[in-house]
């Protein structure tokens, strides 16, 4: 049986998608592939064939340099320098250093696997081989993202302190500027009959892209806006299912668990219209490019009963395409692939010995 070891630091910060993404990624092997595979977690001195980095912790760099040719390295790609630009305030020395390491560690790995295509790319730009790169989408689970009942939605509406019948939007992720927090906010000023709900918090504190200006609005939202804060990952099926839209005007996204998240709830999406969404989500959501937009969308959907429907059946076809039994197939089908190269790097290894040998 193909071992394989999960190298991942993603879960020590709430309320950020990387964290997510680990889970059920560990969901999807631990309930699908668990035949197939032997899974263990930071473990780095297990004899695992796979390493599988889903963090970029320095010391995943150091271990890594250490297996060179006796595992093969697997790194799940979450940012690029362009997408940290807008999540989070550092000086830009350390932006610098930081944003060279973080190549220097893709660069490192044998396999990179990107959830969204659009990153192909933009890494092949940093110089990194297009055969290395590997497409894989998100995937969450069905036993813990669910569409709920109206009469448990109503409840999970009284819990929170908001009207129990009046149209609710929602909006998640961390408080940032590149989350369009601020368009969210612009457009709940525009429908004073519609409540608006977000549920995220300040994950990396005042480091936290925006900071200043995002917390002044959170001390003193509109009347028709209620910040939560970071919301356990436990409550989050009930924070989707308040909710008849989920909204997320981001500037700059990879491919939010969010989204997963809402169309397992069959839950309505509105997202910015840029460029990443149509290759992953095209025909599952709704798209607007303004304040503007982005208010007549949420009207139409509030009002028009026969389009609300239709975008509700669109979130369960999304659904049904990022499945958990579509996604393990492609993972069972990569990992198999990946052991493969581990025989190809030992092969090198004996032939470099033997011409050493001969000189």
């Amino acid at each position: 049986m193909i071992a394989i070891n999960m190298m991942s630091s993603a879960t020590k910060v709430k309320g950020q998608g990387v964290g997510s993404a680990y889970i059920e990624q560990m969901n999807l092997m631990n309930n699908y592939l668990y035949d197939k595979f032997k899974i263990t977690e930071n473990e780095p001195f297990e004899n695992a064939f796979i390493q599988h980095f889903h963090t970029v912790d320095l010391s995943h760099f150091f271990f890594n340099m250490t297996i060179k040719n006796k595992a093969v390295s697997v790194g799940s790609v979450h940012f690029l320098p362009e997408t940290m630009e807008q999540s989070l305030n550092l000086p830009k020395i350390a932006k610098f250093f930081f944003y060279k390491y973080l190549i220097a560690f893709y660069k490192s790995m044998d396999y990179l696997v990107v959830v969204n295509p659009t990153f192909i790319s933009k890494l092949e730009a940093y110089g990194i081989d297009r055969e290395k790169i590997i497409y894989i989408p998100n995937y969450v689970s069905g036993e813990n993202f669910y569409k709920m009942s109206d009469s448990d939605k109503k409840a999970v509406r009284r819990k929170y302190g908001l009207d129990e019948d009046k149209f609710t939007v929602l909006g998640v992720g961390q408080l940032q500027t590149r989350k369009g927090v601020t368009d969210f906010v612009k457009t709940a000023k525009l429908l004073p009959d519609v409540q608006f709900v977000w549920a995220g918090g300040f994950s990396f504190k005042n480091i936290s892209d925006g900071y200043k200006e995002l917390k002044a609005l959170v001390d003193n939202p509109p009347e028709n806006v209620k910040f939560l804060g970071i919301i356990e990952r436990e409550e989050m099926n009930s924070i989707y299912n308040l909710s008849d839209v989920m909204f997320l005007p981001s500037y700059e996204e990879l491919f939010p668990m969010a989204i997963l998240e809402s169309l397992s709830c069959h839950v309505p999406i509105l997202l910015r219209d840029i460029d990443i969404y149509p290759q992953i989500l095209n025909g599952y959501y709704c798209a607007a490019d303004s304040v503007e937009g982005f208010r007549d969308t949420i009207s139409r959907l509030k009002n028009d009963s026969e389009f609300y429907n239709q975008m509700c059946e669109a979130a369960i076809e999304g659904n049904r395409f990022y499945s958990a039994e579509h996604v393990s197939s492609i993972w069972e089908n990569f990992y198999k692939t990946a052991f493969l190269k581990l025989g190809e790097k030992k092969t090198n290894t004996v032939r470099v010995n033997q011409n050493i040998g001969k000189v």
